[in-house]
């Protein structure tokens, strides 16, 4: 099988109060291909010690769910004999409470658009196509929450 990393990193800034939960919630990725992300804690989660400009854990799940079930059903399409040209998400996640305190991304949903050459699936095809895309995906497989294609 494969191992997979990512390198995490935090640093408090002078002049914060770590104590007092006064402290900057930014912080590096890095992962081994070389791409380095700024990542923080959701402003939904910390408000203003979170980076706004930098990707949080939540969107990283939803991306992660949605690139792989893009290439997963860039597969098993290509499989069925058709010919994607583009395919573009806007998945989105929804956090919920799940017990008294605790909250969970309990779903997410993908919203893809796919452009295609020479003959498309119909709808039922191209549905069947999703559900196989979901089945074969590592990510969905690795996850409690709900992944359904709208």
């Amino acid at each position: 099988m494969a191992t997979y990393t990512a390198d995490v990193r935090w640093t408090l800034a002078a002049g914060e109060d770590f104590s007092a939960g006064r402290y900057s919630r930014g912080h590096t990725l890095r992962f081994d291909g070389g791409v380095e992300l700024a990542g923080s804690a959701s402003p939904h989660v910390v408000g203003k010690w979170a980076v706004a400009a930098a990707v949080d854990p939540e969107e990283m799940l939803v991306a992660a769910l949605s690139s792989c079930h893009m290439l997963s059903f860039l597969h098993v399409a290509r499989l069925a004999g058709f010919v994607a040209q583009a395919y573009r998400d806007h998945a989105e996640g929804r956090m919920e409470d799940i017990a008294p305190g605790r909250q969970a991304v309990t779903r997410v949903v993908l919203h893809p658009r796919i452009d295609w050459v020479g003959a498309a699936p119909d709808a039922e095809r191209l549905a069947a196509l999703h559900t196989q895309a979901h089945e074969t995906c590592f990510i969905a497989n690795s996850v409690r929450t709900e992944v359904t294609v709208a």
